[in-house]
């Protein structure tokens, strides 16, 4: 589904031409006044930097255009008094970077920066060449509607493997062997549990049908290392727990070993954070949770506050209302009683907007008393520039709050809470979800022969550029079709690293505004107070 990115434009206010420069310079100014106090109000620390098969929603968008966002209305203008413009733009780094008109360029497509803006490494490398971007975007274009299938069988697989990642590990390493039992898991499970796991291994000609390959089972018997994780974990009956799944991935022994070890990066992350029960959760939704990692803050403010959002999810109206003006419900923190009457009766100039929506939510009992048990309200105002860019990217706010993928991460609510402690490792688990799930999704494809063996090479070479890619091959086809934007992700790759620890670009960075603030002079403005 393509779609043009739109900003609401409902609750603008015009400025007059004549006085837009001075009323923009003023609100620069105040910015500078509270920058200090919006720093630990806006970013509080959030830990170390650093088988159901049912259609996602894509996100998809072209780029940003002067029907899309106009120089001088009010998006542009709100977004200029933000202190995370203003601690943006006093990065020397970012100042420098800005003034590059590739750059800028890339700047007018905020679905593809807010990918690359949460893995800026990988694609400023992967932009080094601009031949195998161009290719990376074909790559990921092919396996798009399959890497964004909210598929369960092929998530449990993924979760399978990521929490029996040294077994799985062991038998990565003889891709033979692993997709011999893959394609039988049934019946190799059944003979390993009456004889043992390394009996079977050894003598895989008692399982009729393995039909292995006798030298391949023979090397792993010689592998006492890759033998002892087999006899200590539960590979083998967790294949045999998902045996359609593994199946169908294991027709391509390459593709498989290269989906367990995608799973095998995202058990190391959930593995640090106590959270290895949100791996099923983060492989489903995969792209969906992949959106909410372009703000690892965001990703962190959700998670915390699990059950309070996925209520809310049901009542997007209300949600978007109140991601675009944070700093006005904030008054309701630790008061659910007073947001229920205010919701009730409409009279909140906040709620104004859409009152109607408001009234719905304020009648769900349900989704109430979540809110009122949550932190919610403080989430939105301490991570105000996060929610208000999610708000103003009309495609990726639907997708970041998609009611499925916040309500499976409600069920989930204590694993995701822990991996939250850390909101840079939270998303960077997230990403590996949406690398192990296109993972798998091409490992799928290539055994109906819809992926060839390049596919699969770009895939094991880049696998968190690509899966960015497929959930959204529109923008960065758009992208690949202005090189001097290419050739700027490369060209200023260790600055654009530098802006990955930034939560200031990552919440920005998605936001339509942006481009157009910084073409309007806001930066020329900026630089000037420095």
């Amino acid at each position: 589904m393509n779609a043009t990115v739109t900003v609401d434009r409902s609750d603008r206010v015009s400025v007059p031409r004549s006085n837009s420069r001075y009323w923009t310079t003023g609100a620069i100014i105040a910015a500078v006044a509270v920058g200090a106090y919006g720093v630990g109000r806006i970013y509080p620390p959030q830990g170390p930097s650093a088988g159901t098969i049912a259609p996602a929603d894509r996100y998809v968008s072209a780029q940003v255009g002067a029907k899309d966002v106009q120089l001088g209305d009010q998006s542009v203008a709100q977004l200029m008094q933000t202190d995370a413009f203003d601690l943006l733009t006093r990065d020397s780094s970012f100042r420098a970077l800005a003034r590059d008109a590739g750059f800028q360029a890339a700047l007018q497509n905020p679905q593809a920066m807010a990918a690359i803006a949460a893995n800026p490494k990988a694609f400023a490398q992967l932009a080094a060449d601009p031949a195998a971007f161009a290719a990376a975007v074909r790559d990921a274009n092919a396996i798009s509607a399959a890497a964004t299938q909210a598929d369960a069988s092929r998530a449990a697989a993924i979760a399978a493997m990521a929490q029996n990642a040294q077994a799985f590990a062991a038998l990565s390493a003889h891709p033979q062997v692993f997709s011999a039992i893959a394609r039988n898991a049934d019946a190799f499970a059944n003979y390993s549990r009456a004889a043992g796991v390394a009996a079977a291994l050894r003598n895989p000609q008692a399982v009729a049908a393995v039909g292995g390959d006798a030298a391949a089972f023979a090397r792993l018997a010689a592998d006492s290392q890759a033998m002892a994780r087999l006899s200590q974990g539960n590979a083998i009956n967790a294949m045999a727990q998902n045996a359609k799944a593994f199946a169908a991935m294991g027709v391509n022994a390459q593709a498989l070993a290269l989906a367990a070890n995608q799973a095998a990066a995202l058990a190391a992350q959930l593995n640090s954070a106590n959270a290895m029960g949100a791996a099923g959760t983060l492989a489903q939704y995969a792209s969906n949770f992949g959106a909410m990692a372009a703000s690892p803050q965001l990703f962190a403010a959700l998670a915390q506050n699990a059950q309070a959002f996925a209520a809310l999810s049901n009542h997007p109206q209300a949600l978007l209302v109140m991601a675009k003006n944070p700093q006005a419900f904030a008054q309701f923190a630790g008061r659910g009683a007073d947001f229920a009457a205010a919701a009730r009766s409409g009279q909140a100039q906040a709620m104004q907007q859409d009152a109607a929506a408001f009234a719905r939510l304020a009648a769900d009992n349900q989704a109430m008393a979540a809110v009122a048990k949550s932190n919610v309200f403080d989430a939105l105002a301490r991570n105000a520039p996060a929610f208000q860019s999610l708000a103003a990217n009309a495609q990726m706010f639907r997708y970041a709050t998609n009611a499925a993928a916040l309500n499976a991460m409600a069920r989930d609510s204590a694993a995701f809470a822990s991996l939250a402690r850390n909101a840079n490792a939270a998303a960077s688990a997230a990403l590996s979800a949406q690398a192990a799930n296109a993972s798998a999704a091409a490992a799928q494809m290539a055994a109906s022969g819809q992926a060839n063996a390049q596919l699969l090479q770009a895939m094991s070479q880049n696998p968190q550029a690509i899966s960015a890619m497929a959930s959204n091959p529109a923008a960065f086809a758009a992208l690949a079709r202005q090189p001097a934007a290419v050739a700027s992700l490369a060209r200023n790759a260790d600055a654009l690293v530098a802006l990955g620890h930034n939560p200031a670009f990552a919440a920005l960075a998605m936001n339509p505004s942006f481009a157009a603030a910084l073409r309007s002079g806001g930066l020329a403005e900026a630089t000037a107070r420095q």
